[in-house]
């Protein structure tokens, strides 16, 4: 029995410091850059430069759906999966949205690169797109977001900008930024384009 125990602390120990190294490491990725303009009580407004994205699109009806037909896609385009076979760094978040006739996921690309030195995806299904200057209202949420987290917070942002009389327009969209085996620190968001000029 003593021995059980000792294997098992010495596992639970291996696992708290894994988890660690991930938090640590996870906070060195390069993340999208983006100004708070306003901070309201359920939601902040953000304006988000363009930025260069690497998309796949497909008919996915759930978030899940779309993670496990997308994410294996992108990520061999950044792990070398193109013309150049060239290594691209993995960023934060990986943005997802979801329509009524198709889904998107997209790779955040590094600002060190641009649409005209970027690498060309081997993968036809890949494509490279710029999206322009926008303001978005976000609303942030912890732990491994389910379907129905993702739709209960949805309903919360739509719900506040109504309440705070802001237009918004578009998809509402999914923001991971943590990869699936970190388990502690998890930030999740929705985000939906508004108009602002104030």
């Amino acid at each position: 029995m003593k021995i059980v125990l000792i294997v098992l602390g010495i596992i639970a120990l291996l696992i708290f410091a894994f988890q660690i190294y991930i938090a640590m490491a996870a906070s060195k990725v390069e993340t999208q850059l983006y100004t708070v303009i306003k901070v309201e009580k359920d939601f902040e407004i953000r304006f988000y430069p363009a930025n260069n994205m690497a998309v796949i699109t497909n008919s996915a009806k759930t978030y899940k759906q779309l993670g496990s037909m997308g994410f294996s896609k992108l990520a061999g385009y950044i792990f070398g999966g193109n013309k150049q076979k060239e290594q691209i760094a993995m960023t934060s978040p990986v943005h997802m949205e979801i329509g009524d006739t198709s889904a998107s996921m997209s790779f955040v690309m590094p600002a060190s690169f641009n649409k005209d030195n970027l690498p060309i995806p081997n993968n036809a299904e890949v494509t490279i797109q710029t999206t322009p200057n926008e303001y978005v209202a976000a609303i942030s949420f912890g732990g491994f977001a389910s379907q129905e987290d993702i739709d209960l917070h949805t309903d919360l942002l739509e719900m506040a900008l109504k309440k705070n009389q802001v237009s918004y327009y578009g998809r509402f969209r999914y923001l991971v930024h943590n990869p699936p085996y970190q388990l502690f620190g998890r930030r999740n968001e929705i985000i939906v384009s508004v108009d602002w000029n104030k």
